[in-house]
């Protein structure tokens, strides 16, 4: 009987502390999941496309050999259209920090007139085939989401036209050509939506200054003027970008 018993209270001391002693053991830890960080670093190009406004103001500060000044303001026109073109850039990640340059070309059709307010009917005419950017960047990154800045150079190739409306080819004005050098800003945002892949929306205003352009006002020569530009470019585009390096990495 008493062997019965010292056997019983053994059984429960060593229930007692069995569980105690296992709460003491350490506990096995999962290692941690890796995370996907994507890496805006690389060589990238792409496409892109959008539309753009370009304000012009013109003012005759010559005629007939004549200065004039004050200028004679003639009125102010939006030459709007589309465009396309393309991007090449390289970008570097440090942190959330993202530091780029890029070199950007597009054909566009900007084209807008109106009616001369000091020579009218006089019809004065301005049109923008083409216009380049080249750009540094300042970005942000939330993984595979990217804003940024940009700023720097620009240049647009300039068509201006002055006739009567409804004229003939030969009794048209003359045009001038120009090719106008700037600056511009703006701002972005750009989605990774695969490891190399990404698209973004884009916003840029061109500044291009004042510069004058000197018109034969009619074929031969004859009653010829100069008039002060004064024009700026406003553009929204859509990009789409292949980057080469900068994979999306693991961290844990």
């Amino acid at each position: 009987m008493k062997t019965w018993m010292l056997a019983a209270v053994s059984l429960f001391a060593l229930g007692a502390v069995a569980p105690a002693s296992a709460a003491d053991l350490p506990l096995y830890k999962a290692p941690a999941a890796a995370v996907p960080v994507y890496d805006w670093s690389g060589i990238y190009a792409g496409i892109n496309g959008g539309g753009g406004l370009a304000h012009a103001c013109w003012g005759v500060t010559r005629a007939l050999g004549i200065a004039v000044d004050p200028a004679v303001g003639e009125g102010c026109h939006n030459a709007g259209g589309g465009t396309v073109g393309g991007q090449l850039g390289y970008r570097w990640q440090k942190s959330r920090w993202v530091f780029g340059i890029e070199g950007q070309g597009n054909w566009a059709d900007f084209k807008g007139s109106n009616v001369s307010v000091a020579l009218a009917p006089i019809t004065n005419q301005t049109r923008i085939d083409s216009f380049g950017l080249f750009t540094g960047q300042l970005g942000y990154a939330v993984n595979n989401l990217l804003l940024y800045g940009k700023a720097g150079a620009a240049v647009a190739h300039d068509k201006y036209d002055t006739f009567f409306p409804g004229a003939p080819a030969a009794a048209t004005f003359t045009s001038v050509n120009q090719t106008r050098w700037g600056y511009t800003i703006g701002i972005g945002v750009e989605w990774g939506f695969a490891e190399n892949w990404s698209v973004g929306g884009e916003y840029n205003h061109v500044f291009l200054g004042h510069h004058s352009a000197d018109f034969a006002t009619l074929v031969g020569g004859f009653a010829p003027r100069t008039d002060r530009i004064g024009q700026d470019i406003d553009m929204g585009l859509i990009r789409i970008n292949y980057r080469w390096g900068g994979p999306v990495v693991a961290k844990y």
